[in-house]
C-alpha cells in the first residue's frame, strides 16, 4: 500500500493558497497550509528532527513574499537545518535575477505568477516518480503546535 503524500504550502494570499491546497488535495495530497512561514512549527525547531528514513513532507511550495521571512529565506533556513523535503517550488509574480539565482542555488523550481495549472500538475508528476516510498512522514513537528 503506498502511503499518504503530504505537502506544505505558504502564501498570503487566500486564492493562491486555495488554488493549490485543491490541485494537491485532487492529487490525493494531505495539505498543511500557513500563511506566514513563520506560524510554522518547522520554523521553531532549531533542527531538523526527521532520521534517515522520514521526512517532514513531500512537498514544499511557497510564495516568495511572504510576512516576516521570505520564502526564500524560509527554504534557507530549513536545508541549513538538515531538512530533507526532496521537492521546493518557489511561486513569484516578480522575479529578480539574483532571486532567481538563489532558488536555483536552493535546489528550487520557480513559478512565476500567474502560472498555468499544467505546468504546476507536470512538476508535482515528476517529483511524484522521485519520492521514496520507503521513507515515512514524520508528524513531530505536529505534535509541536496544533495549526
Amino acid at each position: 500500500m503506498q502511503r499518504q503524500l503530504r505537502a506544505i504550502v505558504f502564501d498570503d494570499n487566500e486564492s493562491i493558497r486555495n488554488l493549490v491546497k485543491r490541485v494537491l488535495e485532487g492529487r490525493g495530497y494531505e495539505v498543511l497550509i500557513y500563511t506566514d512561514p513563520t506560524e510554522c512549527p518547522l520554523q521553531q525547531s532549531h533542527e531538523c528532527q526527521c532520521d534517515e528514513t522520514h521526512v517532514c513532507s513531500d512537498i514544499v511550495i511557497s510564495d516568495i513574499d511572504m510576512p516576516n521571512v521570505s520564502g526564500l529565506e524560509y527554504v534557507g533556513q530549513q536545508l541549513n537545518k538538515g531538512c530533507k523535503v526532496p521537492n521546493i517550488a518557489i511561486m513569484s509574480g516578480l522575479w529578480s535575477e539574483s532571486m532567481l539565482e538563489q532558488a536555483k542555488a536552493l535546489g528550487c523550481k520557480t513559478f512565476e505568477k500567474p502560472f498555468a495549472l499544467g505546468a504546476l500538475t507536470e512538476w508535482l508528476k515528476e517529483c511524484e516518480s522521485r519520492i521514496d516510498p520507503d521513507k515515512s512522514l514524520s508528524d513531530w513537528f505536529l505534535r509541536t503546535k496544533q495549526q
